[in-house]
């Protein structure tokens, strides 16, 4: 029996109820978490990588797919590839102005997302909350915030390994009068601070909620105020690092240098 992947139930979900939003925001959030296999004519040269492109009548796309099984199923014989995460490889195709086929012809979650739609899944996952600045005056329980938030928070931090302790949802309020509710982050690697903050943005993106409609925080758990998060805040416990195994890096594997199409 074939395996049914995240993406394959998130597009049967998506697929079943056509008009409900949060499902289809469901499915590109799955799709740009996940890792897809970029179908190569060649293959790659350092950070050079060479798609295979496909003219078809709704434009130019590349062909992408969650399993190495299902991109050698398609292609019927060994087929160079890449892996990259679905946000990487929307920013590539974004800015060549091409559409991405996902597990073409090989699985339930078929689909062709045009160029359009690939520019708007690079903007979306793109943006990043800017960095609270105010000062805070008080902060209290968060309330009034939909389970869908809270549940797409919680995905995204679980994968957010050793970029920071904990993180904590609260409600604040500034000393300029302000009221709003902020993610806060404990101990954050300084490096890690524009991860977290974009899988925030991502999770407010992709659960239906406004943009700015969270802010986020950085402290160390020195602070006064971690004190006060901790006795007020909905606490999430991000996963530790894991020990780094010696390897060679592939093409696509850091977001901050994604690979060269040509």
């Amino acid at each position: 029996m074939s395996e049914t992947t995240p993406l394959d139930q998130a597009h049967a979900a998506m697929e079943a109820a056509p008009e409900d939003g949060a499902a289809r925001m469901r499915f590109y959030e799955r799709l740009a978490d996940g890792e897809l296999f970029l179908m190569l004519s060649a293959e790659p040269k350092g950070d050079d990588v060479s798609p295979e492109i496909f003219e078809l009548e709704e434009g130019t796309f590349v062909l992408a797919f969650d399993r190495e099984s299902r991109l050698a199923d398609f292609a019927g014989r060994p087929a160079p590839y890449v892996g990259l995460s679905g946000r990487t490889l929307a920013g590539m195709l974004a800015a060549e102005g091409l559409g991405l086929g996902v597990n073409l012809e090989v699985a339930p979650s078929s689909i062709l997302i045009p160029p359009s739609g690939v520019a708007w899944l690079a903007e979306t996952t793109a943006n990043i909350p800017s960095e609270v600045e105010a000062k805070i005056a008080e902060v209290n329980a968060p309330k009034g915030l939909p389970e869908s938030l809270i549940s797409a928070l919680d995905t995204k931090l679980a994968t957010a390994m050793g970029l920071a302790r904990t993180a904590y949802l609260v409600g604040v309020t500034y000393e300029t009068g302000g009221h709003g509710h902020m993610l806060a982050f404990v101990d954050a690697a300084d490096w890690g601070r524009d991860a977290l903050a974009r899988a925030t943005g991502e999770a407010l993106t992709f659960s239906g909620i406004e943009a700015g409609a969270l802010d986020v925080g950085f402290f160390t758990s020195d602070e006064p105020m971690a004190e006060a998060l901790l006795r007020a805040g909905l606490r999430f416990d991000l996963p530790e690092a894991m020990q780094p195994e010696v390897s060679r890096i592939a093409p696509g594997s850091d977001p901050d240098k994604p690979p060269i199409l040509r």
